[in-house]
């Protein structure tokens, strides 16, 4: 019995895992306005409270002190005013005092002396609560029984401070004024106080919450638009760019899209410009090959004959290729590499390099003097087809002129020849990719006069023709002597 092996599972690739958060940027702004403003008010509550009940302790020690103090100093100076004798009897002391006081709403003044039969307590209080537990025996007991001066009580009026004073007493009866300070009364209103502020608090983070909800989405408008125009940029329709305003992060954010959507543009333009160009021109040396050889036979003359014809139009395509993608790179910033040449030294080149292109009478007709900043082998390039052009519509033996001229900062350099010239109608046209004028020459592709404009155009420069129909026609390459906007490359030692 035979088994199969099951077959091999191709695994899938593992997509890269996304860090971050699903909440919106928007609520994230808001949370963390949010949480920081909460922090920060919590702290103050927390530190206002702290600080309202510190103060309302230090206030009722320092009630309690005076108090204290007051009958201190009563007690060692009082005087019997029957006898003029300091009071020393404790209930008299007592009631001496207490008479001259008024406690506040929330005070008790207890006077307490010991005797045989047990503790006896003399009062003075204003609220009739107070008066119901300030004397309450078992609570006077442990406060005198306790060898603190001072100390805090659990009653059912709320906490209570008291602090105690040993009266001095002439039959050696031990004696105490205790001082009661009620501490709730004091304490709610601190909390009220910290109540009203964790309203006030709340109410400011819900307008705070509401105000950066608001903020952010004003903020993040400009991000979005980025993003919806993002997501309605197709290759077909790259046109849209986004509204800026202002000169803050967010505009500098826009500008750099839309400067992505310019080189983006461009980028899908020169794409589908190559692609139409070469689909178009290509079109037809693809048909005669392909027709050649679908009618091709046994003859051997015919034979070599098609593939002498096929070679032909390959060497075409090749050409035309290579022009297309000159022409698809003249829009980079790559496309020319300037640097210093002596203009004499480039002229005298370019006219030894067309010399071998035709037999025509070629004449060096003026030479410019000076130093240039161009990218002297686009320039070769250029001049090179301009007199290509020219031997294409001259007859062998005829004059073809050039020459290099440097005048107020611009460097002209040109090809004239003396063939049939260029109708005026025609010389815009002429320099478009795939045009040919009416003239009688040997045309090429189309495409020489095209790379002539893009290397002239890359160097901040222009193309002039100057023509009279029968009288032959002057192309003038003129550019910038020094191109602005471009990095000097600096000739090597």
């Amino acid at each position: 019995m035979t088994t199969t092996e099951p077959a091999p599972t191709r695994s899938l690739p593992k997509l890269p895992t996304r860090r971050g958060t699903r909440i919106p940027a928007r609520a994230q702004i808001m949370g963390w306005l949010l949480l920081v403003l909460v922090v920060v008010l919590l702290a103050v509550v927390l530190i206002v409270r702290s600080f309202l009940h510190n103060d309302v302790n230090d206030q009722i020690a320092e009630s309690l002190e005076q108090e204290a103090h007051e009958f201190s100093t009563f007690a060692a100076t009082g005087r019997d005013p029957n006898t003029g004798q300091l009071i020393s009897a404790p209930d008299a002391l007592f009631d001496s005092y207490l008479r001259r006081q008024y406690p506040d709403p929330d005070e008790a003044l207890i006077g307490v002396w010991r005797t045989p039969t047990g503790l006896r307590t003399l009062a003075q209080e204003q609220n009739d609560q107070i008066e119901r537990f300030a004397e309450d025996p078992a609570m006077v007991q442990r406060i005198v029984d306790q060898p603190s001066t001072w100390g805090v009580e659990d009653t059912p009026l709320g906490r209570m401070s008291w602090v105690k004073v040993q009266a001095e007493s002439a039959n050696s009866d031990p004696a105490w004024f205790i001082v009661q300070r009620y501490t709730d009364k004091a304490m709610g209103e601190a909390d009220r106080t910290v109540q009203t502020l964790l309203l006030v608090s709340g109410i400011g983070v819900a307008i705070a919450a509401l105000s950066s909800w608001v903020v952010a989405g004003l903020i993040l408008a400009p991000v979005r638009a980025v993003r919806q125009t993002a997501a309605e940029i197709t290759e077909h329709d790259l046109t849209r760019r986004i509204p800026v305003e202002g000169r803050d992060d967010i505009a500098a954010l826009a500008d750099q899209f839309n400067a992505m959507l310019d080189r983006l543009e461009d980028a899908f333009r020169i794409q589908r410009q190559f692609v139409d160009d070469a689909g178009h021109e290509l079109r037809t040396p693809i048909t005669i090959v392909r027709g050649n050889l679908e009618l091709l036979g046994d003859d051997p003359a015919e034979r070599e004959e098609v593939v002498r014809l096929c070679t032909d139009e390959l060497d075409r395509m090749t050409r035309i290729v290579n022009d297309l993608l000159m022409l698809a790179k003249a829009d980079r910033p790559d496309f020319v590499t300037p640097a210093p040449v002596p203009l004499a030294e480039l002229t005298s080149d370019i006219e030894a390099k067309v010399r071998s292109l035709a037999d025509r009478r070629w004449v060096l007709a003026d030479i410019g003097e000076g130093d240039v900043v161009v990218d002297e082998q686009r320039v070769t390039q250029a001049m090179v087809q301009l007199a290509q052009n020219a031997v294409q519509h001259t007859e062998p033996g005829s004059e073809i002129r050039v020459g290099s001229s440097l005048v107020d900062g611009t460097v002209s350099l040109w090809v004239a020849d003396r063939g049939p010239g260029v109708d005026p109608a025609e010389v815009e046209k002429i320099f478009d990719r795939f045009t040919h004028g009416s003239g009688k020459g040997k045309g090429g592709a189309g495409l020489g006069l095209a790379i002539v404009k893009a290397i002239a155009d890359a160097h901040y420069g222009r193309v002039r023709v100057l023509s009279e129909p029968g009288h032959g026609a002057t192309f003038r390459l003129e550019l910038p002597a020094i191109p602005p906007h471009i990095p000097v490359e600096e000739p090597s030692a």
